[in-house]
């Protein structure tokens, strides 16, 4: 099956057509026929594209809206100039959408008819950053593609809902919860997701005998306690921010100092939530920049105190909810990690193990330091009693497959 994977936001679409099967165990019958990034959308529009051979290219377009981008991503892929081997929109067979809210109401992922296009709608109070702009996405895809197209919704949320109450819940006054649905969330879950299930693959593993604490760590940050299969503990709670310190994120703070701060600098709460959002973690620390790479480069080239002191407190956030989880879980078979940072930055990884000797953990150097750009594979000494791993996180494969699969009725996997 040919598959359109969209990951929409406010000025920007991700997309890539896969070729699937939906088969969960062999990773070579997958093909990704070409993949692109549109960023500006609403106005002359940077978009770039890597086709099935490896050709990139950088491309402007004028491109008013979301539908004109996705319109213009499916005239590309089944052009010449893609080298996709398609020919017309009539050989995309299904879409696949990330969605990152679902609430309580989604588990798994689900065709989207009229019933699911409410339930998405009536959950952006809860993401209203990204679940409109999703439900734009759908709307692109079905003028893009015609009614008749099949589209699967894969919640960020769903891999969460199995997180037990005393996870989840907050202690807060109940019939808050009950009343408004304010508890934990969690999100990355698709990321989250397919991390376990590739290192499933690459020990030789089955659910029931895995126990891993998650790393997504790029601009976005979080971390999942996996136990069989499943996600019992997450950092991300009822929004993205709490959790981890992030790129312009703050991660968990005491709730009381919104209210300071409000008072202090004269902001209103919605200010104050965006100074969280968008001015703090990396960048409000280092009053540099949200990027990793360039912290350390600062760091290492300049001795900068700010630069060093936002990695070092970023560093120190995640072996904290590391050792919590291991608490949590009574103990880890491996750390893996994944994203941006997870996956490039041997050094930042050196930084977060560091410390965790007491739990049995202990770096090889050599085998850290090679692990970059896709690589994958353990950088742990043979004889540590909890591994690290590096592996990188590949949502856009598992969206197709769960696309090819609900659209065929077969059973999700996990």
């Amino acid at each position: 099956m040919i598959v359109l994977v969209l990951n929409a936001g406010s000025s920007t679409l991700k997309f890539q057509v896969v070729r699937t099967d939906g088969n969960c165990i062999a990773t070579d019958t997958d093909v990704r026929l070409a993949q692109g990034v549109f960023e500006r959308i609403g106005g002359e529009a940077v978009i770039a594209v890597r086709n099935a051979d490896g050709a990139k290219r950088t491309m402007t377009a004028n491109l008013r809206d979301l539908r004109a981008a996705v319109d213009w991503a499916v005239a590309y892929v089944t052009s010449d100039k893609a080298a996709t081997g398609l020919t017309s929109r009539g050989e995309i067979e299904a879409v696949g959408h990330r969605v990152v809210h679902g609430g309580e109401q989604f588990i798994a992922s689900v065709r989207i008819d009229e019933a699911v296009r409410r339930e998405i709608e009536d959950n952006i109070e809860l993401a209203p950053l990204h679940n409109s702009h999703n439900l734009r996405g759908i709307e692109a895809a079905r003028s893009a593609l015609g009614d008749g197209i099949p589209q699967v919704a894969v919640f960020d949320t769903a891999f969460h809902q199995t997180l037990p109450e005393h996870a989840y819940l907050y202690a807060i006054p109940y019939p808050l919860y009950r009343r408004h649905k304010v508890r934990r969330y969690g999100f990355h879950g698709t990321s989250h997701r397919s991390i376990a299930w590739r290192f499933r693959q690459l020990t030789h593993r089955e659910r029931g005998d895995v126990r891993i604490i998650t790393l997504h760590l790029g601009n976005g940050c979080s971390a999942c306690a996996i136990v069989n299969g499943l996600s019992v503990d997450t950092s991300m709670g009822f929004t993205p921010l709490e959790g981890l310190v992030m790129g312009t994120r703050s991660g968990d703070i005491d709730a009381a100092l919104l209210d300071y701060i409000g008072a202090k600098e004269g902001l209103t709460l919605s200010q104050t939530e965006g100074l969280l959002n968008q001015q703090s973690g990396l960048l409000g620390i280092s009053g540099l920049t949200n990027d990793m790479r360039d912290l350390l480069a600062e760091a290492a080239e300049h001795q900068d105190r700010r630069a060093n002191l936002a990695i070092e407190i970023f560093c120190y956030r995640v072996r904290k909810y590391i050792g919590s989880y291991l608490a949590a879980m009574g103990g880890a078979d491996a750390v893996v990690f994944a994203g941006g940072i997870g996956e490039n930055s041997p050094e930042i990884r050196s930084r977060i193990c560091k410390g965790l000797e007491w739990a049995g953990l202990a770096v090889e150097d050599g085998l850290n330091g090679a692990l970059i750009g896709g690589k994958e594979g353990m950088f742990s000494t043979a004889d540590s009693r909890l591994q690290a791993w590096v592996v990188p996180t590949d949502e856009e494969l598992l969206i197709a497959r769960d696309t090819y699969r609900v659209v065929n009725g077969l059973e999700l996997p996990s």
